[in-house]
């Protein structure tokens, strides 16, 4: 089997590594990204997303946004101009549930079949091969192609019909955001108050309050850490795209709404690149402080 993956930034280039690890034949594009280290490792590089199509059974792509997928599988030089019957995408990019839908619809007319993929776990967790992937799309189609989502991810959920996957993925980073709010509200609240919050980290980590995304983004505010894993810019794409999803589904989501002015207000002030994690600098703003290890 050849995969062809496109989109080989912050996480699809360690996701396309552990392919190559795990003894895949890659073949791999980017628009944008040099993909010299991939070749080095013994992945193909291609020209064109429909020249990754051509040499490939199944096809993997993991880009920014909705408009950047449809560029790339429904474009010119496009997957669909070159994919072979009977093939299949792996759509691994968080993006609107409509597109996904939209795109396996025409897909479908060709004869290609289509999965939603998003991942959740960042850069690290990408490294790792350890993301959590969920999925949508026909099960069967799933279930040829998990051996492969396996590699890349320790949790691999089938969520149900084409969309789904994209519909978790967007209640995961409602969850996620909210998190990382209510972590910053609470160490600017402690800190101001005189406690050191790395004695709060450790005396709550443990109970109810305790959660995967506090381990993960605790230690990088105390270090003043905010090189991205996973940048605002990008949070701030996936709750747009859960707040349409929500208003075409007449559902009210007032807290996301929220957490999504406070990276529009981060966005303002020029730190759109920074990882989530930064979205405690809105409340130190507020505050006047600096949540921070202390150094003793």
């Amino acid at each position: 089997m050849i995969i062809g993956f496109i989109g080989l930034g912050i996480m699809g280039r360690p996701m396309a590594k552990n392919l190559i690890k795990a003894g895949y034949k890659l073949v791999v594009y980017d628009k944008f990204a040099d993909v010299e280290d991939l070749v080095s490792l013994g992945a193909k590089s291609a020209s064109s997303s429909r020249e990754v199509a051509m040499q490939s059974n199944v096809i993997i792509t993991m880009l920014p946004n909705s408009p950047h997928v449809k560029e790339a599988v429904l474009g010119k030089d496009g997957v669909i101009e070159g994919a072979i019957k009977d093939s299949i995408l792996i759509d691994m990019s968080s993006i609107a549930p409509a597109v996904s839908r939209e795109i396996f619809n025409i897909l479908k007319e060709k004869g290609i079949e289509m999965i939603d993929a998003p991942v959740s776990g960042g850069e690290p967790k990408a490294i790792e091969g350890t993301l959590a992937i969920m999925v949508g799309g026909d099960e069967k189609t799933f279930n040829r192609i998990k051996p492969i989502l396996e590699k890349m991810g320790s949790s691999i959920t089938y969520c149900g019909p084409i969309g789904a996957g994209n519909t978790t993925k967007l209640a995961n980073q409602i969850i996620v955001a909210l998190n990382i709010a209510a972590l910053s509200e609470a160490l600017v609240l402690s800190t101001k108050s005189g406690i050191d919050p790395s004695t709060v980290f450790n005396a709550i980590r443990g109970g109810l309050a305790g959660s995967a995304v506090m381990e993960a983004k605790i230690p990088m505010i105390l270090d003043g850490n905010f090189k991205p894993g996973f940048r605002i810019d990008l949070h701030i794409k996936d709750l747009q795209n859960t707040l349409d999803t929500a208003h075409e589904l007449n559902v009210p989501i007032p807290l996301t709404a929220s957490v999504m002015e406070i990276l529009q207000a981060l966005k303002s002030d020029g730190l759109e690149n920074l990882d989530h994690s930064a979205i405690i600098r809105y409340y130190e703003k507020l505050a006047h402080l600096e949540v921070r290890k202390t150094h003793k």
